[in-house]
């Protein structure tokens, strides 16, 4: 009986303690001037426009997924609405989505560059699509869900382009990635071999389209994207579930199979569906992939114990590279000789650069999960140096120093969502 009472009051105290702590970790985030600051300059950025950022000219889908959001708050919903049916409009006939459109007018043709795609159903804009990366079909499903959570504009679904409305076109996509871009070998969607969630590939001096030379691999973030689309699309479109939720298990149950290594507690960067483009004595799987597992864990493809491991091992390597955040890309990074792109130096771009792109949703996750010390103190790293460099930078060295558009709306977006979501966890 005694044991019983003194258990009883050690779990009484324990939990008193951890609920003095949280109201203390609530206090620091509602007071932080950091994040009121950020979530200002957020909204601000996000007004002055659709594109990716300041360095690009075209609205880019994996990119407005991640701020559809963040403009709901300050655009009407038939802008919004109008961004993501030039998508549907411009939408291949095998279902594929483009990458992003641009006014046609502002489509310069350059040896090499883009191939411009064109529709009769978009009278104002052309589209391109970087055909290594698979990804923009996943990316254009969840924007669409985004946008309808947002507005509660349901109607969407039923407008029709052509002949055909968007819940059927959201199939389509799906069906092309089915078509075109399915492993049966592994059960998985397929790519070209890039670094993690990147559009570059390791072969070609540009690397974006695919070509003679291409080596196919599956990885985490291709099939993570997949999971979370086809649970979006099935909750708006219930109707689909029948042919989807089967696939839909498949590709978790392939995606652990596959790419999970247990001894290593990692995911593993890429499995080929021949042979790798790399020599025998270069062990790819030394190689964290912090962006793809990120995603897998809004897929749902990891428990509490992983996603511990998951933050705890980023954390490691971030202070390994001497990076600033845990938006650090990979560690270690991929050698020189990788990739033919020049700007894929270890540590540069997608190769190492870190990104608070992918940061922010890691810390969207961890808060999700209960991991909220942990989110607060690696999100503070993120929102410090939009402060100090006074801008939402696409990425930045590994001795942090800020590179590419200083106005890349997809760290916008990702921050203003995290802090959202930190001010609800302390107001609870």
């Amino acid at each position: 009986m005694k044991q019983l009472v003194l258990t009883v009051i050690t779990c009484v105290l324990i939990a008193c303690s951890g609920n003095k702590e949280n109201k203390a970790l609530a206090k620091k985030i509602l007071t932080d001037p950091g994040f009121k600051e950020v979530k200002e300059r957020a909204l601000e950025v996000v007004k002055t426009g659709f594109n990716a950022g300041d360095g690009y000219g075209e609205v880019w889908i994996r990119d407005y997924n991640t701020f559809i959001e963040l403009s709901a708050e300050v655009f009407d919903k038939e802008t919004l609405k109008e961004n993501l049916l030039v998508f549907f409009r411009l939408q291949g006939e095998d279902g594929n989505i483009i990458d992003g459109f641009i006014p046609k007018e502002k489509a310069v043709q350059t040896e090499g560059g883009y191939q411009y795609i064109y529709s009769d159903l978009e009278p104002n804009y052309c589209g391109h699509k970087n055909t290594v990366e698979t990804d923009h079909e996943t990316s254009l499903i969840q924007a669409v869900y985004k946008y309808i959570k947002k507005t509660g504009d349901t109607g969407f679904l039923s407008i029709k382009i052509g002949d055909i409305t968007v819940a059927e076109r959201m199939e389509q996509s799906m069906a092309f990635l089915m078509d075109h871009r399915w492993s049966e070998k592994y059960g998985l969607i397929y790519g070209a071999t890039t670094a993690d969630w990147g559009d570059v590939q390791h072969t070609h001096p540009w690397g974006v389209y695919i070509t003679d030379d291409t080596v196919y691999c599956v990885d985490i973030y291709d099939n993570a994207m997949l999971l979370i689309a086809l649970d979006n699309m099935m909750e708006l479109i219930p109707e689909t579930k029948g042919k989807w939720q089967a696939i839909r298990d498949e590709v978790a149950t392939n995606t652990m199979k596959v790419l999970w290594d247990e001894k290593n507690q990692k995911f593993i960067p890429h499995v080929y569906l021949e042979k790798s483009p790399y020599p025998a004595d270069f062990n790819e799987n030394e190689i964290y992939y912090h962006g793809g597992t990120a995603v897998a864990i809004e897929a749902g493809l990891l428990n509490k114990e992983q996603i511990k491991i998951a933050v705890d091992k980023m954390v490691a390597n971030v202070k390994a590279s001497e990076a600033g955040s845990i938006g650090l890309t990979m560690y270690p990074p991929y050698p020189e000789w990788a990739f033919e792109n020049k700007g894929m130096y270890p540590y540069g771009y997608q190769n190492g650069g870190d990104w608070t792109w992918f940061g922010g949703r890691m810390i969207q996750q961890l808060i999700k999960y209960g991991f909220v010390k942990e989110a607060y103190e690696q999100m503070l790293p993120m929102t410090d140096r939009v402060i100090k460099n006074n801008g939402f930078f696409e990425w930045y060295t590994v001795d942090n120093k800020p590179e590419g558009s200083g106005t890349f709306r997809g760290s916008a977006g990702v921050l203003y969502a995290a802090i959202e979501q930190f001010y609800d966890w302390a107001n609870e």
